[in-house]
C-alpha cells in the first residue's frame, strides 16, 4: 500500500476500505467493507491535523484473508517429515511415499535416519520406494533451495522441526495430525489424497506464521546515546524460531535476573524463573501455560511473559512486531542464565553476553484445512478444550423470578 500525502487514494484490493479526504473543508468520507484486517487509519485529525507527510513512506499491508497459495510452477521436490519414534506412523509414512512417487511423479525428500530405519529397510514391498527417496542430513545438506512443499506427519514438533531447517525462505507446509497434540497439524490424513491435490491445484488458504531471529552475541561493549544503549560484540549464533525463546535460571537455586530492553532503552529487569519472548503461535504453548493470553498468528507483534516472576505486578506484555528486544544478563545477577530457541541449541548466558531479538522476514507460510479464522479457532476448542464447561441449566418458569424455591 503506497501513502499518498497528496490525494489520499489507496489502490484498490489492498487494504480494509478507501479514505478520501477534502482537506480545506475537514471533510472525510470513509467506505469500509469487512476484511479480517483493521482498517488503514485516516491521517487527517479534525479540521487542522495531520500527520507529517512523507513522500518516500511506503506501506504495504495485504489483508489474511486474501492470503492465498498459488504456484508460480507446478511443484516437484516434497519434503516429508515423520515424527520419529512412533511405530504408527510407519504406514502413513510409506503410503504418503508410494502416493507422492507412484501417483504423483514427484521427487520425495527424507532425512536418512529415516529412510534407514530398520523397519523400512526390512519391508521388501517398500523398498523399490526406498530406493527413489532422496536422503539429506540435518546440519550437513542443505536443502533450502530444492524443496517446493513440505509435508509433516506427527504434532506440532515437526512443523517446528521443519522451521529450524530453513534459515531462510520456507516452503509452503502441509501439516497432518498424527501426533499427541496437534495444534499446529489441521489435516485429517484420512482424506490426505483428495487434500494434497487440492494445495497442488493451487488457491489453498494459508497462515503466515511470523518468526523471530534471534542473535547470541558474546564479548559485547556497550555504547549509550542519550538513553539509548547500543552493543557490539561478536555474534556467536542467529536463528530463526518459530514458537519462542526462553531465557531461564538453569540448574541454579537463584532467581534469574535479566535486563529486558526495547530499541535500546532498559525496559525492565526481570526476576524469577526465567522470561519467554514468544511469537503469535508460541502465545498458545510455553507462554500460555505461564499465564499469557491466547493470539492469533496473523497479529504482528511479539509477546514477552515472565516465568514465576518474583513481582506479583509482572503481567505478561505484547509489544509491536517492528521493535528489538535485548536480554542481557543483570550487573548483580547471582547466576549466569540459560537459553534455548524452540527448546532447542541451549546454551549458557553470561556477563558480557547478550541476546537481540526481533521479528524475522521469512515467515512459515502454514497451508489451512479450512480458513486461517476457524482452522484457529477449532484448534482452540479441540485441543486446548478452551471455555469447555459444563452448561447453566435454564430455570424452570416462574411468575416472579426472584421469589424461587432452592
Amino acid at each position: 500500500m503506497t501513502n499518498n500525502a497528496e490525494n489520499h487514494e489507496i489502490p484498490k484490493g489492498s487494504h480494509t476500505f478507501s479514505c478520501h479526504c477534502k482537506c480545506t473543508q475537514g471533510v472525510q468520507k470513509v467506505e469500509a467493507a469487512h476484511f479480517l484486517h483493521g482498517p488503514y487509519p485516516a491521517t487527517h485529525f479534525g479540521p487542522k491535523a495531520c500527520i507529517l507527510p512523507n513522500p518516500t513512506s511506503v506501506m504495504h499491508i495485504q489483508d489474511p484473508a486474501s492470503q492465498r497459495l498459488t504456484w508460480n510452477k507446478p511443484p516437484v521436490n516434497v519434503l516429508v517429515i515423520r515424527k520419529i519414534r512412533d511405530e504408527s506412523l510407519f504406514e502413513p509414512f510409506k503410503e504418503l511415499c508410494r502416493f507422492l512417487v507412484e501417483e504423483k511423479q514427484m521427487m520425495v525428500y527424507v532425512e536418512r535416519r529415516v529412510a534407514d530405519d530398520a523397519s523400512l529397510s526390512k519391508d521388501e514391498a517398500f523398498g523399490s520406494i526406498r530406493n527413489q527417496l532422496c536422503t539429506f542430513r540435518e546440519g550437513y545438506d542443505d536443502i533450502s533451495d530444492c524443496i517446493d512443499l513440505i509435508i509433516c506427519l506427527g504434532g506440532d514438533g515437526t512443523l517446528l522441526y521443519a522451521s529450524s531447517l530453513f534459515q531462510g525462505s520456507v516452503p509452503p507446509v502441509m501439516a497432518f495430525h498424527l501426533g499427541s497434540l496437534g495444534f499446529l497439524t489441521p489435516f485429517k490424513f484420512e482424506s490426505y489424497k483428495t487434500e494434497i491435490a487440492k494445495v497442488f491445484e493451487g488457491n489453498a488458504a494459508i497462515t503466515l506464521r511470523s518468526r523471530l531471529k534471534v542473535k547470541v552475541v558474546k564479548d559485547i561493549s556497550k555504547t549509550t546515546e542519550g538513553s539509548i544503549l547500543k552493543v557490539s560484540g561478536l555474534c556467536v549464533c542467529v536463528t530463526q524460531v518459530l514458537n519462542e525463546v526462553v531465557v531461564d535460571r538453569g540448574p541454579s537455586s537463584y532467581l534469574s535476573n535479566v535486563d529486558l530492553y526495547l530499541d535500546g532503552r532498559l525496559i525492565t529487569s526481570v526476576q524469577g524463573d526465567g522470561v519467554i519472548v514468544s511469537t503469535p503461535t508460541g502465545s498458545t504453548a510455553y507462554a500460555a501455560a505461564a499465564g499469557a493470553s491466547m493470539i492469533h498468528p496473523n497479529v504482528p507483534a511479539i509477546m514477552v511473559t515472565p516465568i514465576c516472576p518474583h513481582s506479583l505486578s509482572f503481567r505478561p506484555i505484547v509489544v509491536p512486531a517492528g521493535v528489538e528486544l535485548m536480554i542481557t544478563l543483570s550487573p548483580d545477577a547471582r547466576n549466569t542464565a540459560w537459553v534455548s530457541f524452540d527448546g532447542r541449541k541451549r546454551q549458557e548466558i553470561q556477563h558480557g553476553d547478550c541476546i537481540k531479538i526481533t521479528t524475522s522476514c521469512y515467515p512459515v507460510p502454514s497451508i489451512c484445512c479450512h480458513d486461517l479464522v476457524y482452522d484457529w479457532f477449532e484448534s482452540l476448542a479441540q485441543c486446548l478444550h478452551w471455555n469447555v464447561r459444563k452448561r447453566q441449566a435454564r430455570l424452570a418458569d416462574v411468575s416472579d423470578s426472584s421469589d424461587t424455591e432452592n
